[in-house]
């Protein structure tokens, strides 16, 4: 018997009423309770499915800047007629490419237009080349990392001027909202309307820069030129004794690897493990220890691990792909910490890679969204009355939690949400002058924007020792002292 291949889709996850799924997918639906089952929708189809719900539901009026303008052309208006850019663009699953587009106009009074010096490609962004975050729309500009010169302001921009080095938050906040007062910048209240993800999260994030509708619908950084909202709010100055390579990740990497550090409770004197040790997991091994960790163990396997040891030869490691027949790696943890297990445990991987064939099975039906693989193994790894926080990405539903060794043991669970970027900068870039750590420890490769489609793929892949690259354009300076030479792809 012939069985169609299968899609469930979790409506809880897409907060969609039953009339507006029927509605919306054209192919046979099955109604089965809290799920959806059809036979023919792709992840692509399933993104942009998701952004015409948005669409039909319809935005709330709270934000005060313009929502949807991912890409230049998108509406009159928004860009020029006559100058053009390069940009990397989001054009389906697995699927990004180097696209010609208009250069972007001033469209608010607060708006300012950015020439891209650097760039970068985040962990965070394959979940978008995976199409795991919906409302995706083909010729969608990636990229919510970069640093640039300011070249126009709107009529009411007050604080930077054209020729300024900044870099920007990838976070878009208003800067006199509830939030924004206390320099939560990621939470904004009024730059982001998606309705669909108030409901499904039962509140919203801010906007943020080429990140999909789900987050406002903001052209991103991966260009060279990127249109900024409220850019007295977004922008911060660099200092010439700061070079781009450098200033670049005060935009994401280093305040998220810091609020991963701070917020979940890191103090002196603490053992804290490490899952993931990408460029998050890097930086907050090296946060860790500033803080006053006394030991630091990071969880990962492949070449990543020796990664860390060549820059961190202090820093212990478990490649969890080596551990013997019988072991795990809290039983591991357990044999390094007195058999109690860390103080502290950071999530700084992601919901997206399952380990087990349950997870894969489970998360390509769409019975749920994210694996809770490594968080359970953060927490019975913890010791009791630890703390573990999450700042791996993490976008809807998991199953198989293991909420009781969460409450038994007394754990603390942390979700530590997209990092309110603004909190932190100041202070981070001025320990960068005071050299107190060089972000140019995590860059492994200086890259061509012209490049960034391949690049994606070769990071996708963790081929090349690809640990962060810079992203250099057309406009950039000339590489300042320790930055990795120019591969060309």
């Amino acid at each position: 018997m012939y069985l169609p291949r299968l899609y469930v889709i979790d409506c809880r996850s897409l907060y969609l009423p039953p009339a507006l799924i029927y509605k919306l997918y054209p192919t046979k639906t099955l109604l089965l309770p809290n799920t959806y089952l059809t036979t023919d929708i792709s992840t692509m189809a399933m993104s942009q499915a998701a952004y015409k719900a948005e669409q039909a539901i319809g935005h709330d009026d709270n934000s005060l800047t313009a929502q949807d303008i991912t890409h230049p052309s998108i509406a009159e208006g928004t860009g020029s007629k006559t100058e053009t850019m390069k940009a990397l663009a989001w054009m389906g699953k697995n699927k990004v490419e180097i696209v010609t587009v208009p250069k972007p106009l001033i469209v608010e009074p607060k708006d300012v237009i950015l020439k891209i010096t650097g760039s970068t490609v985040c962990g965070s962004d394959l979940h978008l080349l995976h199409g795991t975050v919906v409302e995706l729309e083909k010729g969608d500009i990636l990229g919510h990392e970069f640093c640039g010169i300011v070249d126009e302001v709107g009529p009411e921009v007050t604080k930077v001027k054209k020729g300024d080095r900044v870099v920007a938050s990838f976070q878009i906040a208003c800067g006199s909202c509830y939030y924004c007062k206390q320099k939560l910048s990621s939470q904004c209240e009024k730059t982001n309307s998606n309705t669909i993800e108030n409901g499904m999260y039962g509140g919203r994030t801010a906007g943020m820069f080429g990140y999909s509708h789900f987050t406002g619908g903001f052209a991103g950084g991966q260009s060279e030129y990127t249109r900024v909202p409220f850019g007295d709010v977004n922008l911060l100055p660099l200092p010439d004794n700061v070079p781009d390579e450098q200033g670049l990740f005060l935009s994401d990497v280093l305040a998220t690897s810091w609020h991963c550090v701070v917020d979940t409770g890191v103090k002196k004197g603490d053992v804290v493990a490490i899952w993931g040790a990408g460029p998050i997991g890097q930086m907050a091994a090296e946060f860790s220890l500033i803080n006053g960790a006394k030991r630091v163990i990071m969880i990962d396997s492949n070449w990543r691990v020796d990664y860390v040891k060549d820059k961190y030869p202090h820093i212990d490691t478990i490649d969890f792909s080596k551990l013997a027949k019988g072991e795990s790696v809290t039983s591991k943890l357990k044999e390094m910490c007195d058999n109690r297990g860390p103080d502290v445990s950071l999530e700084c991987a992601a919901g997206e890679y399952a380990k087990g064939w349950a997870h894969y099975f489970e998360m390509m039906l769409g019975l749920e969204t994210d694996t809770s693989e490594l968080v359970n193994e953060m927490i019975t790894s913890t010791r009791n009355f630890g703390s573990c926080g999450i700042t791996g990405v993490y976008v809807g539903f998991t199953n198989h939690f293991n909420i009781g060794s969460l409450m038994e043991r007394g754990i603390r669970l942390i979700g530590n949400g997209q990092a309110p970027v603004h909190k932190y900068w100041e202070a981070l870039l001025s320990m960068i002058q005071e050299k107190k750590f060089d972000p140019l420890k995590m860059v492994s490769h200086r890259v061509r924007l012209e490049d960034l489609d391949k690049v994606y793929y070769k990071f996708e892949a963790k081929e090349d020792g690809m640990q962060k690259v810079f992203a250099e354009t057309r406009f950039s300076a000339p590489a300042c002292e320790g930055s990795p030479a120019l591969t060309k792809f």
